[in-house]
């Protein structure tokens, strides 16, 4: 048996830039133990397959719990699982996600990126293959918690891979693509489902990645660097620290996915994930501030910046998920529209993203991050104000103008976010960005659509009471409108008592849609304040 023979590397002639030191357990371990990166070379094809590849994983890991969350409804009925039941299929995703992400640094690390992504390309496999032909809840829920596990570990490598390993004048470019893909997947999720469920069957909610991910592994085979195995870097691995974050985190991820549905405190099971998952956060805080050789260290890395940066790509997680949120709420519920017609309106949300990326990628070339972020910024803002004109009268046409420039908006600036934390460290260190991104990406989207659900969910209540009281059963006004109702009731029905009946339904119809409208401007205007929160933190950013 041929041995497969490792990617053609070129020494750049440029001289390597200064770096900071190393700041966390694994890029320290890493930089002691002299592991060398591979750079590919730029005039051969395996960086742009391996990119293809990454890509490829990312695209995946995004896709899966969006996906899975507009076909929720297809998923219940063929599966035969009730509300309840089936509102733990994202959980489960997400929860595998979060605890994986944790242990990317070092898993990458030691047994390197290609090895790591390999496994994880098997276990989704598996998972997506199975997941559509079990028995009984907790076989698929069991499904879903692998996937989860197995796409967990795309988003931390993906930016691994193309900090270390691609030429460096590709890397910004990579940056970008890698920033579009959140958007991209985002938007395309409504289209996929509803295309499959309408065509083929809904199983292939879960078997499309069946079919990417024999994709993903032939370029990731052909592109990624063959690196070795170094087992040493186990020997000062923070083994406590790393149970606590994954379990805390993944304890909080559920609580918080949760909440809404079992309404936060008046349920104990959300109250005992929220708390156990704060107690492991902080014992996991408290024990990386006081050991000698921390899994991340918190204090050098409040010292290098990255916190506000952090801080900033959560606060456009919540922002963005929150958006993503309102809009195919509205049209399912305003509208009465079907996945299929939602994705219509989404889609055109998405495609703007491959005319910005390259133009993206040559002005963070040339153009400090900052002022790109403070742009992305100022775009997403303007665009939660001009939705803020959303009447009950909306459909696809009137959202472009607004999501367009708010994808622009989204994709300077998460595109920012990721250049200006990759040039804050050691490329020692990136594994751990990628890890950190992970996480913060998970919460900042998960807190951005619970407080979203819930946010809209109490306005509505608010603005259906407050018209409610202006519906007076003796006033001229309802009068009028009732028996414009009834009349056209009249007409499908020969009982006066039953055409009563229908109107006045008719009427509450109105009010309840009137009511979302509101709470969905209200939304909007939420994710406005936010977007000029994320604007403020950005001034707090050094230059790099």
């Amino acid at each position: 048996m041929t041995a497969v023979p490792a990617p053609l590397v070129r020494e750049s002639a440029e001289p390597p830039a200064p770096t900071p030191a190393p700041i966390t357990c694994a890029g320290i371990a890493a930089h002691e133990s002299g592991v060398r990166y591979i750079r590919l070379d730029p005039d051969t094809l395996r960086p742009y397959v391996g990119i293809l590849g990454v890509l490829i994983g990312a695209i995946l890991s995004f896709t899966g719990s969006r996906i899975t969350t507009f076909g929720l409804a297809d998923l219940r009925g063929g599966l035969h699982f009730g509300f309840d039941e089936g509102a733990w299929m994202t959980t489960s995703f997400g929860v595998g996600q979060m605890l994986v992400g944790v242990a990317c640094p070092y898993l990458g690390a030691i047994f390197s990126v290609r090895r790591i992504l390999s496994h994880g390309m098997a276990l989704l496999f598996i998972a997506a293959l199975l997941g559509p032909l079990s028995p009984n809840l907790t076989a698929f829920l069991t499904a879903q918690f692998l996937a989860g596990v197995g796409t967990g570990t795309f988003i931390p490598l993906t930016i691994g891979f193309i900090v270390r390993n691609l030429p460096q004048r590709l890397v910004v470019y990579g940056l970008a693509v890698y920033a579009m893909n959140s958007e991209l997947s985002q938007n395309v999720s409504a289209s996929l489902e509803g295309w499959y469920t309408e065509n083929f069957s809904w199983r292939w909610i879960q078997w499309q990645f069946c079919i990417a991910v024999p994709v993903m592994f032939a370029c990731i085979w052909y592109g990624a660097p063959r690196e070795k195995i170094n087992l040493n870097l186990l020997r000062d691995l923070d083994w406590p620290g790393l149970a606590y974050s994954g379990i805390g985190f993944s304890l909080l991820y559920a609580g918080l996915d949760q909440g809404n549905r079992l309404d936060w405190v008046n349920d104990g099971l959300v109250n005992g994930l929220l708390l156990s998952g704060t107690l492991l956060t902080l014992a996991f805080v408290v024990r990386e501030l006081i050991i000698d050789k921390p899994f991340l260290n918190l204090r050098l890395l409040a010292k290098e910046g990255i916190v506000p940066i952090l801080l900033i790509l959560a606060g456009f997680r919540f922002i963005i998920l929150s958006t993503a949120y309102i809009i195919p709420t509205y049209l399912q519920v305003v509208q009465d529209y079907r996945e299929l017609q939602v994705g219509a309106v989404l889609l055109w949300i998405a495609l703007p993203q491959f005319l910005i990326v390259l133009p993206l990628g040559w002005l963070l070339s040339r153009i400090d991050a900052r002022w790109i972020l403070a742009i992305g910024a100022i775009l997403i803002g303007v665009a939660c104000l001009m939705a803020t004109l959303l009447t009950q009268d909306w459909a696809t046409d009137d959202f472009l103008p607004s999501q367009i420039l708010q994808a622009i908006g989204q994709s300077f600036a998460l595109t920012a976010v990721v250049a200006l934390a990759v040039k804050s460290m050691n490329p020692a260190d990136v594994l751990t960005i990628g890890t950190l991104f992970q996480t913060v990406r998970l919460f900042g989207g998960e807190l951005g659509t619970a407080f979203m659900q819930t946010f809209v969910r109490v306005r509505e209540q608010v603005h259906s009471n407050l018209i409610g009281l202006h519906v007076d059963s003796l006033g001229v006004q309802t009068a009028d409108r009732l028996a414009a109702y009834r009349n056209a009731m009249i007409a499908h029905s020969s009982d006066v008592g039953v055409a009563a009946e229908r109107a006045t339904s008719l009427l509450g119809s109105a009010v309840a849609k009137q009511a979302a409208v509101l709470s969905y401007i209200d939304g909007f205007l939420a994710a406005t304040v936010g977007a000029f929160v994320c604007l403020m933190f950005t001034a707090l950013l050094r230059r790099h």
